[in-house]
């Protein structure tokens, strides 16, 4: 099989089978001669045509192939066996006497109220190790530098207002922690400041990273012995990849354990409720597959076809239509007595005019209480020791004092003063040491603590701002009309989406496509269940003019007492003509759809809250609906409706309040 010359038009094979025929000058030919014994790394790999056919071309005398998850033996197409014959079996006991690993794996198992809590905990685990390297370093001279490995569930620059925890969020929050800008590296597929000259070598003292933020860009291949903390922020949407970056924290720095335990030990912490999925996942894997590299049974790559754009335009009776929508607007009025309106801006028009005395801090802690350390033991995998793995749900490595200025830190991302939080954080511990906890105790459970102080700010938070919104609906400063000015939004003429796999066209029961879509071709995909039967009972009623699915944070929203906008998910035209009536009546209905199972939820009671106090400002406000809004346009027959619809016996009173008067032909 050495390469040879060939005449043009003639294959190597033949050129081979030709007396006279020239045998290249090569480095491969001088390869297949000498028979060499070839070493592969991460062998598991190598076991597509083409690396077979690789392997095989340098007529190996003898191939190793070394790898924590070798291929059981298995049958190919052409009826070959393939598979590893296991020489040597290198199992967790053996690398914990060599001292190569950290164990125990301790798994925080508790479900997170938020992950900017989750992300506060793993940093004050963090600097509880900070702590013990420093002593170590006193004591011994040897240097570690504990680094927090950060698993996030979107990169990209386009990506950030997802919904979802992107790669800037958790800086943002870290930065807001005091972390310094050259301490946090992110390294995905667009960007990575691991190849920065000051962060390439992470074990020198004179690199200063202390958190690497990735999506799954160091599941394989990344090895780093100081990264001791992994903080998986997108455990319950991708708990295979959480599995995966688990084996990048278990090396032991200098491959020598240190008389310091916290320092031999590496720690996982989950922001979602199905930790205990995760923990199985990860004792699976250690139990079947070794230490090494155990993201090796998932592919690499986001595992999926990359998502496709689906281009839609009107629909040809509604292509010259201009639809306008109402907006919650700022009022201003000029010294000239001259009114402007713009929309409502969250931080500067609602939270900017709070009156944060009327803050009530004394409820953040009044429900919490330190809980004490307990461990919980978990089965060891077969052939490991039974600390192989340990499930920590409170405690840790504590300070002996509360760090204050942590706690207001973690907070100020709530108020848009910072000075406003320290005396929140002084209120609330005030309560707790006249109960009679000590300095210490509280700094046993800050994480636990932080936990709560979010949430309950959160809602105070929230309570004051609801206040001072209704205050300013009171006042005329904030509206919800529609104008015919500017400031309305327009739906679009065309649009487009991205989806993944292969375009499915929406079809009512009927098996006919829908017909009543603003937008054609409609897909459903990106719809679930209950949002598709939805467009579909509209596509089938008479009364229906046209529906609109809105695009959630690109299209259509409504800025509330809260932070982020309410963005409902459909827009329809319905046709009311009451039996005698003149002439017809057109309602544009904007409706929020939730399945039956998010009734009650905390979203859900807010986002149907804000649609009865929008409508309470203009009219009739009746039982199950968000009301009426009569508007000040042109069009004086035109009406618009805000409304919430729960996944429960949804069609009976759908149709009762839009279908059920007399249609007649428009």
């Amino acid at each position: 099989n050495l390469d040879a010359y060939a005449p043009f038009g003639t294959s190597a094979e033949e050129a081979r089978a030709t007396k006279g025929s020239i045998i290249k000058e090569s480095l491969g030919n001088v390869m297949r001669l000498v028979k060499p014994v070839v070493i592969m790394d991460e062998g598991h790999h190598a076991y597509t045509e083409t690396a077979l056919a690789t392997l095989d071309g340098f007529n190996p005398s003898f191939l190793l192939e070394l790898s924590a998850t070798p291929r059981g033996k298995q049958i190919d197409k052409a009826g070959r066996t393939l598979g590893s014959n296991i020489l040597v079996d290198v199992r967790g006991n053996d690398l914990d006497e060599a001292e190569m690993i950290k164990l125990p794996i301790n798994v925080e198992v508790k479900p997170w109220g938020s992950w900017q809590a989750c992300l506060s905990a793993a940093v004050e685990r963090l600097d509880a190790l900070k702590r013990e390297a420093a002593a170590l370093q006193a004591e011994t001279a040897r240097y570690i530098r504990p680094i927090l490995l950060i698993q996030v569930e979107r990169t990209g620059k386009d990506q950030r207002d997802s919904g979802s925890i992107h790669a800037e969020d958790a800086k943002a929050y870290l930065l807001q922690l005091g972390f310094a800008e050259a301490q946090i590296a992110i390294k995905t597929s667009e960007q990575n400041d691991l190849k920065q000259p000051e962060n390439i070598d992470l074990l020198s003292p004179a690199c200063e990273v202390r958190a690497i933020i990735t999506k799954q860009a160091l599941s394989e291949g990344w090895d780093c012995p100081f990264a001791y903390v992994l903080c998986a922020l997108a455990a319950g949407r991708s708990p295979t990849a959480l599995t995966q970056l688990v084996g990048r924290i278990l090396r032991q720095p200098q491959t020598a354990k240190t008389p310091r335990e916290a320092l031999n030990e590496c720690h996982v912490l989950c922001h979602d409720a199905t930790t205990a999925e995760v923990v199985k996942a990860i004792k699976k894997s250690l139990s079947e597959e070794g230490m090494e590299d155990l993201a090796s049974m998932v592919k690499a790559g986001d595992g999926g076809d990359a998502p496709k754009k689906h281009a839609m335009a009107r629909r040809a009776q509604f292509a010259k239509a201009r639809i306008f929508l109402p907006r919650v607007t700022w009022v201003e009025s000029t010294a000239g007595s001259e009114v402007t309106r713009r929309p409502l801006e969250y931080e500067s028009d609602v939270l900017g005019s709070v009156d944060w005395s009327a803050f009530d801090a004394t409820g953040l802690l009044a429900s919490w209480a330190p809980a004490p350390v307990r461990q919980v033991a978990a089965a060891a995998p077969d052939g490991l020791d039974p600390h192989w793995i340990r499930l920590r749900e409170t405690g840790g490595y504590a300070a002996d004092t509360l760090d204050r200025a942590r706690l207001t830190r973690a907070l100020i991302d709530i108020a848009p003063n910072p000075w406003w939080v320290w005396p929140w954080i002084e209120t609330a511990l005030k309560l707790l040491v006249d109960k009679g906890f000590d300095d210490a105790t509280l700094a046993a459970s800050t994480a636990s603590m932080i936990e709560s102080l979010r949430a309950g700010a959160l809602a105070e938070r929230d309570r004051v701002a609801e206040a001072r919104f209704l205050e300013l609906v009171a006042e005329g400063k904030i509206e919800f009309a529609l104008r015919a000015d500017a400031q309305d939004y327009e739906l679009p003429v065309t649009m487009a989406f991205e989806y993944e796999g292969r375009a499915e066209p929406l079809t009512r029961e009927d098996a006919r496509l829908v017909e009543k879509s603003l937008f054609e071709p409609f897909i459903r995909n990106g719809l679930n269940d209950f949002e598709s039967s939805f467009a579909c009972y509209l596509d089938d009623k008479t009364a229906l003019e046209w529906w609109h699915r809105n695009v959630a944070r690109r299209q259509y929203g409504l800025q509330g007492w809260k932070r982020d906008k309410v963005f409902p998910d459909f827009v329809f035209a319905v046709i009311d003509a009451p039996a005698g009536s003149p002439g017809n009546k057109q309602r544009v209905v904007v409706m929020e759809t939730k399945g039956a199972h998010l009734e009650g939820n905390e979203d859900t009671s807010y986002k149907r809250a804000l649609l009865e106090r929008l409508t309470s400002l203009y009219a009739d406000r009746r039982q199950k609906r968000a009301g009426e809004l009569e508007l000040t346009g042109a069009d004086t027959n035109t009406s618009v409706v805000c409304d919430l619809l729960v996944d429960t016996a949804w069609q009976g009173a759908l149709a009762k309040e839009y279908f059920t008067a007399p249609v007649s032909p428009r």
